[in-house]
């Protein structure tokens, strides 16, 4: 067969690609990665959902144990609005009555859920859809009169999770907590992927939203901050120059590298493939935190 000189360079291209990732994937082959899908990302579309997909079964085939933790903010925002409710947030978390508790429920238990579990199962019997409520995994108290039924996270018990993973299951965890007295909560997935990351002693936390990263200045897109040190990120929240639904992510990185997870991503889950450029390639696409 004879190939054109631009089909030869495309070939070499990606085999050049495939020569990268080669160490990567024996560096990593054997440890857990966490990844965090933001309902943000969840809501770009089809392609970017098949996209997350792809990345996330080729990991596990590669020998990478996966743990998904979604949330489904924008879900829920559109479940409140068609019943005429409205949202109201306290430090980047939304303030949860009964009435919305009821609706976080629906949407991560009753649609976002499911629909990551099927799709991953297009490429086998992989997905094991399950809840932090489930088993007692992820154990809560309230975090505030103010904030309502949202969880505060106490403990978490993540032998479920290390037996599905042993079986090359990918667990896909809805953020919903339970308290002692079996009272579900509404969790911040952030937190809930942060705390099972640090308790399954992971490599690596993922977080994959609409933001491509950490901004020194959160309103200029040329600030983005490529690697940054724990310390380093204290203090940018610390002078408020991460503001919003940032609050939490950064809140939780710093929690899981203080866990003992060995580094933290934050990337633009709308860019297709962002998993594997970042964990693969020798220059990555977000942010790294590292301890």
């Amino acid at each position: 067969m004879n190939y054109e000189p631009q089909e030869i360079e495309e070939l070499s291209q990606k085999a050049q690609i495939l020569t990268e990732a080669l160490p990567y994937i024996k560096r990593f082959s054997g440890t857990t990665v966490v990844i965090k899908y933001g309902g943000n990302a969840i809501s770009e579309g089809p392609d970017s959902l098949d996209s997350f997909v792809e990345d996330v079964v080729l990991l596990n085939f590669v020998g990478i144990r996966v743990v998904v933790v979604h949330g489904g903010g924008p879900q829920i925002d559109a479940l409140l609005t068609r019943l005429g409710h409205s949202s109201s947030f306290v430090g980047g978390l939304r303030v949860t009555d009964a009435e919305t508790l009821e609706s976080v429920k629906m949407v991560l238990l009753g649609q976002v859920n499911p629909l990551l579990v099927s799709r991953i199962n297009q490429h086998g019997a992989l997905g094991v859809g399950v809840s932090g409520a489930d088993g007692s995994m992820v154990l809560c108290q309230p975090k505030s009169i103010t904030h309502g039924f949202v969880g505060e996270v106490i403990k978490v018990d993540a032998s479920l999770l290390e037996s599905l993973l042993v079986q090359g299951r990918i667990p896909v965890v809805a953020s919903i907590g339970v308290g002692v007295d079996g009272q579900m909560y509404n969790v911040n997935a952030d937190l809930v992927a942060a705390e099972l990351a640090g308790a399954l002693n992971a490599e690596k936390l993922v977080f994959l939203t609409n933001v491509e990263g950490i901004r020194s200045d959160a309103s200029d897109p040329k600030s983005l901050l490529r690697q940054l040190r724990a310390f380093e990120l204290q203090r940018l929240l610390e002078s408020k120059a991460v503001q919003g639904g940032m609050i939490p992510k950064v809140e939780a990185a710093l929690a899981a590298i203080g866990k003992g997870v060995h580094s933290v991503h934050l990337l633009d889950g709308r860019l297709p493939h962002a998993l594997l450029l970042e964990v693969f390639t020798d220059q990555g696409i977000g942010t790294m935190l590292y301890g």
